[in-house]
């Protein structure tokens, strides 16, 4: 991609720092732009302005709690007006739907075109979309450009109003300079999840998929299952661990970086993760570590989930099943552990597609365009 600053892009976004934030940071080392970028949690007391933003975000979040949600929209939106004011961006990208809600109207006030980059539970989940529907559909009357991970969340934004011409479909995509060279074929029968372990990946309902699998006759005793990451249901898991007497089956190892996460990729048979969608309505947008799997070279055991389906496709780069079918998960395991032939095809066949369309240059090329066609048509009323 050309790397020549193509004007100015102003950035808000709640985080950086978060291991799973890895999109934001390929955003800010890969788009083509002048970046000045703000983010929600940082309070840095040598930069006042960024102090500022972050301050605005707090009393915008407290309103929210409380229930105010007019007044929630304006200390973030002020602050926003300000820096739009003193950076003079030619386009601003707000990371998560809650995040561009904060600062619209500052974009509106300014005449500054707007791309929203929704993610997944801020189009999903019910505590963000109940709470936030009056102020999503002023969202899509001002945002110029919006960007979703999945045809499900495309669909579901517009139902509230986002305008269809201005939606682009692009997953974050994987990085091909981390996750390659995994041969399933020679490895040992060894199964990874990588994710948060709240509901809507499902870790509790692939730690019993895995159990199910070993009790299989003719499954292999020494299959192992390897979980990389945190949350508040890893208790729980730990405790169901302990219960069946999976201690040598089964290791925990907390959060990862991106480049432990592709060794661990090249040591394994293959990728599993249970996603479905929480009690809450939070669901998946289109998983990265999904991507990152067939990348890889590595076949995915996964669900008919969000935009799983878009990415893998069953039969062909990996196993999918029903949400919540466990047994078929299960068997899905144990086929793969008696067949690493059949590891290594599907595998194979992933990497060709995922090199193809779900890349994070492939992303990035979309957002560009994307961000590019929004200035020349800065000005231009919404249709």
């Amino acid at each position: 991609m050309d790397r020549d600053p193509q004007g100015t892009l102003l950035l808000f976004a709640p985080t950086r720092r978060a291991v799973s934030e890895t999109f934001i940071r390929a955003n800010l080392a890969g788009l083509p732009f002048r970046i000045r970028a703000y983010f929600g949690d940082e309070f840095p007391l040598t930069e006042p302005l960024r102090c500022l933003y972050t301050a605005g975000i707090v009393c915008s979040k407290v309103s929210t709690r409380l229930g105010w949600l007019r007044l929630a929209s304006w200390p973030a939106a002020l602050v926003a007006r300000w820096l739009i004011h003193l950076n003079q961006p030619d386009v601003v990208l707000a990371e998560f739907g809650f995040e561009a809600v904060r600062v619209m109207e500052a974009c509106h006030w300014s005449g500054v075109p707007l791309v929203a980059h929704f993610r997944g539970s801020d189009a999903s989940a019910r505590n963000r979309i109940g709470r936030l529907e009056e102020r999503y559909r002023r969202l899509f009357s001002i945002a110029s450009g919006v960007v979703v991970k999945s045809r499900a969340m495309a669909r579901r934004l517009q139902a509230l109003g986002a305008v269809t011409d201005r939606i682009v479909i692009s997953p974050s995509g994987a990085n091909q300079g981390l996750f390659h060279g995994a041969v399933p074929a020679r490895t040992k029968p060894i199964f990874l999840a990588v994710g948060r372990f709240v509901p809507k990946k499902g870790p509790l309902q692939t730690l019993e998929a895995f159990h199910r699998c070993l009790q299989q006759a003719g499954s292999i005793q020494a299959a192992e299952l390897w979980m990389i990451g945190e949350g508040p249901l890893l208790p729980l898991a730990r405790r169901y661990v302990e219960r069946h007497g999976l201690q040598q089956q089964v290791r925990f190892e907390g959060a990862a970086s991106q480049s432990v996460v592709a060794e661990r990729m090249r040591e394994v048979r293959a990728f599993v993760q249970h996603s479905q969608v929480a009690p809450d309505g939070d669901s998946e947008g289109s998983p990265v570590a999904v991507m990152e799997a067939q990348l890889s070279g590595l076949p995915v055991i996964a669900t008919r989930h969000a935009g799983i389906p878009e990415v893998v496709l069953d039969g062909t780069t990996g196993l999918l099943v029903e949400e919540g079918d466990v047994e078929g998960m299960a068997d899905a395991m144990a086929r793969l552990l008696r067949d690493p032939g059949l590891a290594q095809s599907l595998g194979e066949a992933g990497l060709a597609r995922v090199q193809s369309q779900f890349t994070v240059q492939r992303h990035l090329q979309d957002l560009t365009a994307l961000l590019r066609r929004v200035q020349i048509q800065r000005g231009e009323p919404l249709q």
